[in-house]
């Protein structure tokens, strides 16, 4: 059998690889300038090579480029913060009601393991920003993936990237405390059967970074 050689990682994909870390851990944080002089020191690069990890990144949806002002950290802003709550809401809400439905004992148990796991990296000194994130991440899967629902998963996971930023945004609005309480919270509503404890949970943490107080509608 004839197999072709793999490629090396580009220079190209090693700073896009870089930065990309760098925006996940939080030290670039959303809106931030990522000026192709600083980057091109940093990293020892030419800008060209700056210039297309940057556009990759955008491609993730991870930088925004603007016209005649250079690139940023992307941000959610007020309609993608309430886009977002909308989409996921909508989506969240029907596949806790077929969890419940179909298979209630592997939500309750997937959900239990997600939350300890969120009160693991929450509890640590200092608090494990990647794994709070992953055990967020991972206990609102089990919601989705409960359902068996292949086309609710598929596009629960478009929002990949959105809510990621989200997640981004949000560690400057909420301690890890806050973020045990209210996921601990919404798994207690979700074990009893309470469908509204999905729009509660995504709509306080819209209104969180919207600096507005949950009301009866949209954030």
């Amino acid at each position: 059998m004839t197999t072709t050689p793999l490629r090396r990682a580009s220079v190209i994909d090693e700073v896009r690889a870089a930065l990309r870390e760098r925006i996940l851990e939080g030290e670039l944080t959303p809106g931030r300038p990522l000026r192709e002089a600083e980057l091109v020191e940093a990293y020892g690069v030419s800008r060209h090579t700056v210039r297309a990890s940057l556009r990759a990144l955008a491609g993730d949806g991870l930088v925004r480029l603007e016209p005649d002002r250079g690139a940023f950290v992307a941000a959610l802003g007020r309609d993608g913060l309430i886009g977002l709550w909308e989409l996921r809401t909508a989506l969240e809400t029907e596949a806790a009601h077929l969890a419940l439905e179909r298979s209630p004992a592997e939500l309750h148990r997937h959900l239990a393991t997600a939350l300890d796991e969120l009160r693991v990296a929450c509890s640590a000194h200092p608090a494990d920003r990647l794994g709070i994130d992953r055990a967020h991440d991972q206990l609102h899967a089990a919601i989705v993936g409960a359902a068996h629902s292949e086309r609710i998963e598929r596009a629960y996971a478009a929002l990949a990237t959105e809510q990621r930023l989200f997640l981004l945004q949000l560690r400057g609005a909420w301690g890890p405390e806050r973020m045990v309480d209210h996921h601990r919270v919404l798994a207690e509503r979700l074990a009893a059967g309470d469908l509204e404890a999905i729009r509660a949970h995504l709509r306080e943490g819209a209104a969180a970074l919207l600096g507005e107080a949950t009301g009866s509608g949209t954030p």
